[in-house]
C-alpha cells in the first residue's frame, strides 16, 4: 500500500562542536564514544550487517549494544575513528537522516512487521510515510517515538504516540498521557501520516521531551490538531463514522488501544500479543511457509564477530535481511524447510526462551560506562540464574549501574541500583525511587536464594541489611 508523503529539506542546523555528518553524535562513555546505529524500520540487509560488524570491528572495540527501539550501538569509538566509521556507514546506507538533534528514527514496529497474516495494514508502508512526515518537522525531541501496530486488539510497548488498527479498515491515533494514553482519533491508514504530522508539528511546539509530560490542555490541543489535519483532507466513510459514533455514544466511539511497557514486564511468559513485538528466542513457526529464528543478545551486547557468525548463518539459510527486536536481539525469517538450528549460536546469543537472562535487563555499568560503580554485565548473570525461579512466572529484574535505568527506565520486580560498589534494592519500583538497602553482590544472591521460599518483599526487608553489608562488603 501506497501512502503519499513530502519530504523537504530541513534549514541547515547550526554547526555543533565535534559533529560529524552521518553519524549520530557519539556520547562519551567509559570505554570511549558510543556511537549510534539506527537501522530504516529496524532492518539490516546482510551487506549492512557486515558493515556495523566491520565498523565495530575497525573503529570500536569490536562490541555492540542492541536497545529497546530495535537500535545499535558501537561502543569505543575515539575521536580518531568517529570520521572513518561515519563514512563505512554512510556508504552501507546507515548514515543520520537529520543533522538538527531530532530523533534519527521515529518509529517503532514489530520485527515481525510485513509478514504477519494477523496484520491488517501495511505497517511498513505507513512506518515510512511517518519517518518522511517527520522528518519535516524542525525542533522534535530526539527521543520522539511513534508505535505502529497492525494487528487489531494488540498490546504495544510504551511510547509517545500509538498508530494502531481500531478495527479492520480504521486506523487509531493516541498518545501517552501522564496516566494511561489520551485517545485522539480514528482515521483511514492513507490519512494517519498527515496527522502524525500535525501532531508531531504541535508537540515540537509544546517544548516538552516527552509526550507523557503534557497537561490534559495539551493533550486537547494535540487532539485539535489532528482533527484539523484530518479535516483538511477529503472525508472517508470511516471518519464520518466516528463521528456519527462520537454524536450517538461518545463513550464507546473509541475501543480503547492497549499500550502496554511491555520492555518493563520482563520477558518470560508474555502474551501473544505482546510476543508479537517480542518473539521469543528459537525457531517458531509465523505462517505455512515461513519460520522465525530469533536470538537475543545477553543483556543487549554482542560482538561483532558474533554479528558476523549470525550473517554467516542468514546467508546460509536463504535469509535476505537480519531484523532488530525490542527485546535486544536479531530476527531471521526464514523459508519453512530451512534447517535451522539455534543452538549452533548458543556461544554468543540466549537461543531458548527459558532463559532467566530475558527476564533481567542490565546496562553496561563499569568499567565500562563511567557512571557505573559496579559490574552490572557480570553481576547480572549471577543474577539471573539466582531469578530463574521468578523469570518462570513472567517476573523481572533490572541490575543497573547508576540511578539513570538505561538499560530499563521503568520499574521492575527487582531493581538494583549500583552506587559506591553496592547495589540498592528496590522492589517493585524503578532505578530512581529510593532503595530499602544496600547490599553488595554476595548477599543479593543470598537474598535471591531465601526468596525461592518466602519471596521477593520479604527476602529484601531491610531488617539484616547492616549484617548483610557488614559480613561480605567488598571493595568499590
Amino acid at each position: 500500500m501506497s501512502v503519499a508523503a513530502h519530504r523537504r529539506v530541513l534549514p541547515e542546523a547550526p554547526a555543533r562542536r565535534g559533529w560529524c555528518p552521518g553519524l549520530s553524535r557519539p556520547m562519551p562513555t567509559g570505554d570511549g564514544l558510543l556511537a549510534r546505529v539506527h537501522p530504516p524500520l529496524g532492518i539490516l540487509t546482510l551487506p549492512q550487517a557486515r558493515a556495523v560488524a566491520e565498523g565495530a570491528r575497525r573503529f570500536g572495540n569490536g562490541h555492540l549494544d542492541l536497545t529497546a527501539r530495535a537500535n545499535l550501538q558501537i561502543r569505543g569509538v575515539s575521536e580518531a575513528t568517529r570520521a572513518p566509521l561515519a563514512r563505512l556507514l554512510e556508504a552501507a546506507g546507515l548514515g543520520d537522516t537529520r543533522a538538527d538533534g531530532g530523533p534519527q528514527r521515529l518509529t517503532l514496529t514489530s520485527p515481525l512487521a510485513g509478514h504477519d497474516p494477523a496484520e491488517t495494514f501495511d505497517v511498513p508502508a505507513l512506518a515510512r510515510a511517518i519517518e518522511a512526515a517527520g522528518l519535516a518537522v524542525a525542533r522534535l525531541p530526539p527521543k520522539t517515538l511513534v508505535v505502529i501496530e497492525g494487528r487489531a486488539g494488540a498490546e504495544m510497548p510504551d511510547a509517545d504516540a500509538y498508530v494502531f488498527c481500531r478495527a479492520p479498515g480504521e486506523v487509531g491515533i493516541a498518545i501517552a498521557a501522564e496516566r494511561g494514553f489520551h485517545d485522539l482519533a480514528t482515521c483511514t491508514e492513507n490519512e494517519a501520516p498527515a496527522a502524525i504530522a500535525a501532531l508531531l508539528k504541535a508537540f515540537a511546539r509544546s517544548g516538552l521531551r516527552r509526550m507523557r509530560d503534557l497537561s490534559p490542555d495539551a493533550c486537547d490541543a494535540m487532539e485539535d490538531a489532528v482533527r484539523l489535519a484530518l479535516q483538511a483532507q477529503v472525508p472517508s466513510p470511516v471518519r464520518e463514522r466516528d463521528r456519527v459514533r462520537d454524536a450517538t455514544s461518545p463513550e464507546s466511539a473509541h475501543p480503547s488501544p492497549q499500550p502496554s511497557p511491555a520492555w518493563e514486564r520482563g520477558h518470560g511468559g508474555l502474551t501473544s500479543d505482546v510476543a508479537h513485538f517480542f518473539p521469543p528466542a528459537g525457531l517458531t513457526m509465523l505462517a505455512a511457509r515461513q519460520s522465525v529464528l530469533t536470538v537475543d543478545a545477553p543483556f543487549g551486547r554482542c560482538t561483532a564477530d558474533a554479528l558476523d557468525r549470525l550473517v554467516d548463518l542468514a546467508a546460509r539459510l536463504g535469509a535476505k535481511e537480519i531484523r532488530l527486536s525490542p527485546a535486544r536481539g536479531f530476527v531471521l525469517l526464514l523459508p519453512a524447510a530451512a534447517q535451522a538450528d539455534p543452538a549452533a549460536l548458543a556461544r554468543d546469543f540466549i537461543v531458548a526462551p527459558d532463559d532467566p537472562r530475558r527476564s533481567v535487563a542490565a546496562c553496561t555499568g563499569a568499567p565500562a560506562c563511567a557512571s557505573g560503580s559496579t559490574p552490572t554485565l557480570a553481576d547480572a548473570a549471577s543474577v539471573a540464574e539466582a531469578f530463574r525461579p521468578f523469570a518462570v512466572d513472567g517476573r523481572a529484574a533490572h541490575v543497573s549501574g547508576c540511578a539513570k535505568g538505561c538499560a530499563r527506565p521503568g520499574p521492575a520486580d527487582l531493581t538494583l541500583v549500583g552506587r559506591d560498589g553496592l547495589y540498592g534494592a528496590v522492589i517493585g519500583g524503578a532505578p530512581g525511587d529510593e532503595p530499602a538497602m544496600h547490599l553488595p553482590i554476595e548477599a543479593v544472591l543470598e537474598r535471591l536464594g531465601r526468596a525461592k521460599t518466602m519471596g521477593l518483599a520479604a527476602a529484601f526487608a531491610s531488617d539484616r541489611a547492616r549484617t548483610d553489608i557488614g559480613r561480605t562488603r567488598r571493595p568499590a
